[in-house]
């Protein structure tokens, strides 16, 4: 089972990413964006396309995964990966939906950590099953 993600088709409104006030975080979007086809947006706070919540980032249609203003980055990847990740220490659980991973970037060591777990998420994207190593 993968984890629920939403199209970058299907969102609503479209606006350009915010800088992300954790300077951390904002090391990562700043990376992300710079990736072959990824499209950086505004993370809309759930149900309130008014209030910005973070930043969306998506590999062509396919959600990549975003960031919040408080810099906890949120990765959707499968259950059997996201828990091996979970039980290994690599990431925590997502509250709210099963496989996604939550890793909270504030500092250096965090940003190199949430970039591979972006990683992770573009491997599985491409049809390219992730280590755990």
């Amino acid at each position: 089972m993968n984890a629920r993600t939403m199209s970058l088709s299907q969102k609503g409104r479209h606006s350009k990413r915010p800088t992300l006030p954790n300077r951390f975080a904002e090391q990562v979007a700043q990376s992300l964006e710079q990736q072959p086809g990824v499209n950086a947006r505004t993370h809309w706070q759930l149900g309130n396309e008014q209030v910005v919540d973070g930043a969306d980032f998506y590999l062509g249609d396919e959600e990549y995964g975003h960031l919040h203003l408080d810099g906890e980055a949120h990765v959707p990847l499968t259950v059997p990966l996201r828990n091996a990740l979970v039980n290994s220490g690599r990431a925590h659980p997502f509250p709210w939906g099963q496989g996604w991973v939550v890793w909270p970037v504030r500092t250096q060591a965090d940003v190199k950590h949430a970039l591979w777990l972006f990683d992770l998420r573009r491997r599985l994207l491409a049809g390219d099953a992730p280590s755990m190593e």
